[in-house]
């Protein structure tokens, strides 16, 4: 696992697209709502361009992020959380999404979303673990 200015890149076992599904059914699982799956991939081919698998999955739930807005609204555009599943060059596949502490940071929030925030980090680093773990572990 990576972090670098508030993203955290996980290595995931599985191919871009496996990776958004397990990570679809663990949010699911988990009560979350999808509201997009984004296939940049495929955008790039109907545009006549080139680029590895690269998928976005674009999930929350208002108990999490309405905490967050209520305390300063502009943390709105970076909600709901998402996570970027990507192949690089080399054929390694990766998750990489935003630490909620990051938003918290970013949007200068206070104590009023401190449980959120953290509720957020511990969220999405179960629901990426589920979806990234390695095979032998499933």
């Amino acid at each position: 696992m990576t972090e670098d200015r508030g993203l955290i890149t996980v290595a995931s076992q599985w191919s871009v697209h496996e990776t958004i599904d397990r990570l679809q059914a663990a949010v699911t699982a988990a009560g979350l709502l999808v509201f997009a799956r984004i296939d940049h991939e495929a955008g790039a081919v109907e545009a006549g361009l080139a680029l590895r698998p690269t998928e976005l999955l674009i999930f929350g739930h208002p108990r999490g992020g309405t905490a967050l807005m209520q305390d300063r609204q502009t943390s709105g555009i970076d909600l709901p959380v998402k996570a970027l599943a990507w192949q690089d060059a080399g054929g390694a596949v990766w998750l990489t999404y935003n630490e909620g502490s990051w938003i918290a940071e970013r949007h200068q929030l206070g104590a009023a979303s401190e449980t959120a925030v953290k509720a957020i980090d511990a969220g999405l680093a179960a629901v990426v673990h589920q979806a990234t773990q390695d095979r032998a572990e499933t």
